[in-house]
């Protein structure tokens, strides 16, 4: 096994082994706590630019199983404390570490990935890089962001998609990163999704005359997408509308809201969400890493899910609008399927039944 460093921004450095695609990289520093759902979160176009660090001690038990990809891998680098070299599962098709090399991800294994998420939970996440020789100079690192991730990572022409069995609405499906299982969860219910670059105007949108809109996950600052949020402000009244992660973001700035970046983000599928209205509490899946300010909603929207560890918000209503967003991924299927009820929400939005 060959020898690599995992540097921070900080100066502090991380011996350990090369796994992956034998290159330098650099990307932002995050921790996901998942136990299970590392080949989704590898497949997660939300990921895109970033490092991703598993809390989760033992990576690749299981194996690679293509059937559970999620789009296409955009992260900078992978960072585990211990990958296994021999998976077991009827399911698996090849090892991970082939994966991380078909797909030129980077890695290293053999690190303290508990020092390291303290670090990261304490000071906020950070740039790093994966390397084979310590760099003499941190300023590239120092210099990486995140930018311009949706364009990279949005289709670039229409894809429409059937409904499975009776075709009952048609649905637009905003690409900033869409997650395969949303398209899924709206043909199971009998939407024929159209699934649209991220750069399409309103007017294309409502000449296609669809029964609901839905926005889709995405990577990257919501402040960096000033067109997307331009259109929507045109299109969130027209027609009913479903927003997640990103979309849910985009939104809120659409209607005049504010965003900000939390300090280590929400990365797992096992965080809690409080509906506002009556308490209750779900186990959720989420890939974030910045929120819409609350309190910049008053008079615009009402907070409907709020983050069950530091209060952040995880839902907007806008009643008049026939519109509704939430910042976890009801897709995700975390709990199991704790909150996919919102996609039948949807439905009933569009005028239909719950149809699952």
């Amino acid at each position: 096994m060959k020898k690599a460093y995992l540097v921070l921004s900080n100066g502090m450095v991380f011996e350990g082994t090369r796994i992956g695609a034998e290159k330098d990289s650099i990307g932002e520093l995050v921790f996901t706590t998942g136990v299970v759902g590392y080949l989704e979160t590898l497949t997660d176009p939300s990921y895109a630019g970033q490092i991703i660090l598993q809390t989760f001690p033992l990576i690749g038990n299981y194996g690679v199983i293509e059937e559970d990809f999620e789009g296409t891998s955009a992260l900078s680098g992978y960072v585990v404390r211990e990958l296994c070299e021999e998976p077991s599962n009827f399911r698996s098709m090849y090892k991970l570490d082939d994966y991380l090399k078909r797909a030129g991800i980077p890695g290293i294994a053999g690190v303290d990935t508990r020092q390291l998420t303290r670090l990261i939970r304490e000071q906020g996440v950070m740039n790093a890089c994966i390397c084979s020789e310590i760099p003499s100079s941190l300023d590239a690192v120092k210099a990486y962001s995140v930018k311009d991730k949706v364009a990279l990572l949005s289709i670039k022409h229409k894809e429409v998609f059937e409904a499975e069995g009776e075709k009952r609405y048609e649905v637009c499906l905003m690409d900033y990163g869409a997650k395969h299982n949303i398209v899924r969860c709206l043909q199971k219910r009998g939407c024929r999704v159209t699934v649209l670059p991220y750069d399409t105007s309103a007017e294309e949108i409502l000449a296609l005359r669809p029964d609901g809109l839905m926005l889709s996950n995405g990577p990257g600052d919501p402040m960096d997408n000033p067109g997307c949020i331009a259109e929507l402000k045109k299109l969130i009244g027209k027609l009913p509308v479903f927003g997640i992660c990103l979309g849910h973001q985009l939104a809120a700035l659409a209607m005049g809201g504010k965003t900000v970046k939390l300090k280590y983000g929400h990365r797992g599928a096992n965080q809690p969400v409080k509906r506002v209205s009556d308490g209750i509490c779900f186990i959720t899946s989420q890939n974030h890493g910045y929120a819409v300010v609350s309190e910049s909603m008053q008079g615009k929207a009402l907070v409907s899910y709020v983050n069950a560890n530091d209060q952040s918000c995880e839902g907007l209503e806008y009643p008049d609008k026939k519109c509704f967003t939430v910042q976890f991924h009801p897709e995700g299927c975390s709990g199991p399927r704790d909150t996919e009820f919102l996609f039948d929400r949807f439905i009933s939005l569009m005028g239909g039944k719950k149809n699952a």
